[in-house]
């Protein structure tokens, strides 16, 4: 359990996020996100200079990514201090937050920035000599796609892991429809009132659309309207398969950005001194292969134990749900309803950029559990390989 770290109130943000193809294709993630934090710093009239450590979450390939970490302090502006590029898949803005919290905790520095970004669309390609193939042909990877499509150890597709789940689980079709439907309406309860849930939190990054043009990207980009009567419509994806294309996430692009300070510095940056957050534990596992939606319950009942806590103490849960098969399991482990978390916003809608997608869903669940007096926020997400990790933060 720690005691140590906290986050600002208001001291994170998280752009839209696009469909992958869409109007962040062409920009480089890692400037993406260090420009967007540049200029969320302004606004905020915060000193970048003020962070003694960075942490840069990706798990696709950008140019200069060698340099990633001590690149984007410098293009915010910490242009003195060191970091360490981080990338975990799925879990990376999680762990991202986490390994920053231990830094604090140990007194090793006492103000550290978590930039979480990936770029989904135009995914590199990966070229490697091949002197012994047939006329030295080379080998080659699609990052994106190639890893999609096949995880080397469990020799299997990511789809394939959440069908395992279904049928050892004795999920159906219906019920990832139903939950399909479900988390698109909550994601809709977002969007009321001119998007002031979205509002709480969300900071649009300036892309750039020709030479002279640039926009200010507002709202997520690509989210597909569901309604019961066309999820029914769609085909499984896999054979004898219970998820559609409606019932799983979409690739997509944005950036995260989340403070981790001292108690004191989280006061005085917090834009309401009297709301604390205090991040308290931190949960990891890895399920049997080919398993991988499975592995979010072992994360979360590691992190429950750390700190002491029920998933019934919680006030609020959020899950990187990238097949509707997570929240169905999730639900039948837990002995919770599968309808009763996930409000406002869940990646199976507003898509997955991968480093990002946790550090929106924890950055949500923080804005709920403020809107509801304060509570425990309990986040779990699954990540490639078959692992998870989950992490509670005290909100009050």
């Amino acid at each position: 359990m720690l005691t140590k770290a906290f986050i600002p109130y208001k001291g994170y943000y998280s752009t839209p996020f696009a469909r992958w193809q869409g109007i962040m294709a062409n920009e480089n993630a890692i400037v993406l996100g260090a420009n967007t934090s540049k200029r969320w710093f302004a606004e905020k009239n915060w000193d970048p200079k003020m962070f003694d450590y960075h942490f840069l979450g990706l798990t696709i390939h950008q140019h200069r990514m060698f340099y990633g970490s001590t690149w984007s302090a410098a293009m915010i502006g910490a242009t003195g201090i060191p970091g360490v590029t981080l990338m975990q898949a799925c879990s990376t803005s999680t762990t991202c937050v986490y390994q920053a919290s231990l830094g604090v905790e140990n007194d090793y520095y006492q103000n550290a920035y978590c930039l979480m970004v990936d770029r989904c669309s135009n995914g590199p390609h990966t070229i490697w000599p091949n002197p012994m193939g047939p006329g030295g042909e080379v080998e080659s990877e699609n990052w994106l796609m190639d890893n999609f499509n096949k995880d080397p150890w469990a020799g299997n597709a990511m789809i394939q892991t959440a069908e395992n789940v279904s049928k050892e689980a004795g999920v159906t079709r219906e019920q990832c429809d139903d939950v399909a439907l479900r988390r698109y309406e909550q994601y809709l309860d977002a969007l009321a009132d001119d998007r002031a849930f979205q509002k709480r939190y969300m900071f649009a990054p300036e892309v750039k659309v020709s030479k002279k043009k640039t926009v200010l990207v507002e709202a997520d980009e690509g989210v597909t309207p569901t309604t019961k009567e066309g999820l029914a419509k769609l085909r499984p994806v896999l054979p004898d398969g219970v998820h559609t294309f409606g019932a799983q996430t979409h690739p997509a692009d944005g950036n995260v950005g989340i403070t981790v300070t001292t108690r004191e510095k989280a006061k005085e940056l917090s834009a309401d001194p009297a709301i604390e957050i205090q991040v308290i534990s931190y949960g990891y596992a890895r399920a049997k292969k080919g398993f991988m939606a499975a592995a979010v319950v072992p994360a979360v009942r590691m992190a429950l134990e750390k700190a002491n806590l029920d998933i019934h103490d919680t006030k609020v849960i959020k899950t990187h749900n990238p097949f509707a098969a997570n929240d169905l399991y999730m639900a039948q482990q837990m002995n919770i309803d599968v309808n009763s978390f996930n409000n406002y916003g869940s990646s199976m809608i507003f898509g997955h950029p991968q480093g990002p997608t946790a550090g929106r869903c924890m950055i949500e669940g923080i804005e709920e559990a403020v809107m509801l007096g304060g509570g425990y926020m309990l986040f779990g997400g699954c990540a490639a390989g078959d692992t998870a990790a989950a992490i509670i933060l005290k909100v009050g």
